[in-house]
Parts: structure tokens; C-alpha cells; sequence
């Protein structure tokens, strides 16, 4: 304790400062945009939404502080315990969940609680520091079977106990991507995944028939063009959002001028379609702005971890560059329609007070590694194999 209050005072010495200025420059980007797609008269008041976002934020700031000050070697050989904490988090879904108008009870309503929580959203940050323990107590046989069967272990757990729980797709599959990203970035060998490749090629014949009747229609407005061509049923969002986006031209329609975002005909034009309404309101310009500030983001991630001479903090900060990509690429093809609808937000832009607060968690992981590169206590760990 008296470690981490040390690290937490030094904190704005030691922290870094250019990935917490992206991330405020994009929340506060987000907030602008918020307000724009909230002031439609279906939301009944904007000023909601508004304040939440900008608590989230500020209480995003402490949990990248505190997330920064926090030594990742005491957390990862504390990797029973995280594991333990994600089954109970899961858990709870069971007497306090609730769909939250989404179709996936994935939220937590607990009585006295004055919000809502995602505990899939908070399970992000503790599984890549599990992902980056199991990985490190591996490291000289990476890509051995007993590695492998490791590291698969942990992920089938999450994944499976959140589909059995909230049957939200789109967060699982964020594990399965931080996943694959932090194994490759780990070392593990190019076989297993395609190995991988070949049993998912195999599966999808006898999955697809076992998925929900809207999972399906989904998948196939991406890949039959005659499928409610149309566009009156599970095309018509897709329909809007394209409409949407390419009705701003190069400059948009101007902040609270969107034809269809102020008009309500967008869905979620707040969360998951936030970037159909920037298109519309802000153009081509207002899209390539939001999408250099995440690839800054990003590219901040990746050269923080490149810069670690620390094998557990580059597997962190590759970790939370994995989860970022992965839900910029989805969350952008949803609205351009050459990605399956799943239901993320854009990090840091879209309304949702439990992804903004994790996600600048899980980048003061990063934050905290580049303040410590290197391990205080190096010496109980073996340097990888390269």
C-alpha cells in the first residue's frame, strides 16, 4: 500500500501525459458529438446524457491515475484471484441483470446503485492482465501445448460465462481478439493459428444453424445482396446508417443540422451509430479526425510496448491495443456496412459510462508501463526467448 501511494503521488511526474491528452481530446470530442445526436426531440433533453458522459470522463482520469500507480507484477501473481473476481462479476448478472433496451442482459441494475454497470466492460482490464501472467509464466515455451491449453483455458472461461450470462456476442469477442493480438505478439507459433483458422472454417457450417434467427439476418446482409434488398426489414438500419453517412459530403450538414440524426431516425445514433452521425453532421472531414485520434491512441499503445524492456508490460500494452482495434474496426464497419452488427461503442467517443471509466483504466495499465518499463523486480523473472 505504502508502494502504490508512493507511485500514485509521483503519478503526475511519471505518467503518460501525451496518451492521457488523446484520450481527453477524444472524450472530449465525444461530448460534442453526444450532445449533437442527443438534442433530437426522441431524447426528450439532452442534458442527461451530457453530464453523465463528463462524470464518466472525470472519473475515467482517477481510474487511469490510480490504474498507472498499480505495480502490474503484484496484479498478474494475483491471477487466481482476478480470475475468481470476473466469475463473480458474470455472476451477478444472474439477480441484477437487465437488457438495458439492447437485447443482451449484460448490465447490472443493483438496487441503490444510481447506474448502471457493464461487468463485461470491466473484465477487459483484468483478463489482459491474466492473458499477460499466464503468457509470462510461459514464456520459454510459448508455443508449447500446455502454453497453449493455458492460455485457451482462461479465454473459453470468460467467453463461455459471459455468453451463458448476458449472450452478448460483441464483448466476447473483443476477448477473443485481445486474445489473439497479445499471442502474437507474445511469440506463440504461426501453426496454432492456423490451426485455428481450420477449426473455425470447419465450425461455421455447423454453427450458423444454431444462431438466433436475428444473428443470422445479420451475417447475411453482408454477404447476399438479394436478402431484403429492399431494405424495409434487417436491412433498414444498415440502410439509414449508409444514407447517414454519406449525406454529410466532405464538411457535413453542420453540429445539430443532421437531417436524420436530428430527425431521430437513426438507431442508437448515440452509442453503436455514433459514427453515421458524425458523417452526417461533421462529413468525410469530421470521420478521418475520429478515426487519426484512435489510430493515435493506438499507435500510442503499441509504441509503449515496444518500448518496454519488461516482457508482462508489453504483453499489457499490446493487450490494450488489441481490445482498441478490434472495436474501432467493428464499431466503423457496422456503419459502413462491411461488418457484422454486434453492438460496440467507439471507444471514448460513443455515450456509455462503463466503456469511457474502463477504458481509461485499462490504458493507465499502459500509462503505468511507460512509467516503469522495466521491472523493479526483474530478477524473479526469465527473460523471453527471442
Amino acid at each position: 500500500m505504502r508502494r502504490f501511494l508512493q507511485e500514485l503521488q509521483d503519478f503526475p511526474k511519471k505518467c503518460d501525459w501525451i496518451l492521457l491528452l488523446l484520450c481527453l481530446i477524444t472524450s472530449a470530442f465525444g461530448c460534442v458529438v453526444i450532445a449533437s445526436a442527443t438534442s433530437a426531440a426522441k431524447f426528450e433533453g439532452n442534458a442527461r446524457y451530457i453530464i453523465i458522459q463528463l462524470v464518466a470522463v472525470m472519473l475515467g482520469v482517477a481510474a487511469y491515475a490510480i490504474m498507472s500507480s498499480i505495480d502490474i507484477e503484484s496484479m498478474s501473481e494475483r491471477r487466481n484471484l482476478l480470475v475468481a473476481f470476473n466469475c463473480f462479476l458474470l455472476l451477478m448478472l444472474l439477480p441484477f441483470g437487465t437488457d438495458n433496451n439492447t437485447g443482451n442482459r449484460s448490465w447490472l441494475d443493483i438496487p441503490g446503485v444510481p447506474v448502471m454497470i457493464q461487468p463485461a466492460e470491466i473484465c477487459k482490464i483484468t483478463y489482459v492482465i491474466i492473458m499477460a501472467s499466464v503468457m509470462n509464466s510461459h514464456q520459454n515455451s510459448i508455443s508449447g501445448i500446455p502454453s497453449v491449453f493455458h492460455m485457451v483455458f482462461h479465454l473459453v472461461l470468460l467467453v463461455g460465462l459471459n455468453m451463458a450470462m448476458s449472450r452478448d456476442a460483441g464483448v466476447s469477442l473483443i476477448f477473443v481478439f485481445i486474445f489473439i493480438g497479445m499471442a502474437f505478439a507474445g511469440g506463440v507459433h504461426a501453426g496454432w493459428f492456423l490451426l485455428a483458422l481450420g477449426l473455425i472454417a470447419v465450425a461455421i457450417p455447423i454453427v450458423f444453424p444454431l444462431l438466433g434467427t436475428y444473428q443470422q439476418e445479420r451475417i447475411l446482409i453482408l454477404i447476399d445482396p438479394t436478402f431484403d434488398a429492399q431494405g424495409i426489414g434487417a436491412r433498414y438500419h444498415f440502410k439509414i446508417n449508409l444514407l447517414s453517412l454519406a449525406g454529410g459530403g466532405l464538411s457535413g450538414q453542420g453540429l445539430f443540422n443532421g437531417n436524420r440524426t436530428q430527425g431521430g431516425n437513426l438507431f442508437a445514433q448515440h452509442t453503436d451509430y455514433i459514427f453515421s452521425s458524425i458523417g452526417e453532421e461533421l462529413g468525410f472531414f469530421g470521420c478521418v479526425f475520429v478515426m487519426l485520434l484512435q489510430f493515435a491512441i493506438i499507435a500510442r499503445c503499441i509504441w509503449v510496448g515496444m518500448r518496454a524492456q519488461d516482457y508482462i508490460r508489453r504483453l499489457v500494452c499490446y493487450g490494450a491495443a488489441s481490445a482498441l482495434i478490434f472495436q474501432v474496426t467493428i464499431n466503423i464497419g457496422m456503419c459502413i456496412g462491411v461488418m457484422p452488427v454486434i453492438g460496440l461503442t467507439l471507444p471514448l467517443i460513443s455515450y456509455g459510462g462503463s466503456s469511457v471509466v474502463t477504458i481509461f483504466a485499462m490504458l493507465g495499465l499502459v500509462s503505468g508501463s511507460y512509467a516503469r518499463p522495466q521491472s523493479q523486480s526483474h530478477e524473479r523473472y526469465i527473460q523471453p526467448y527471442r
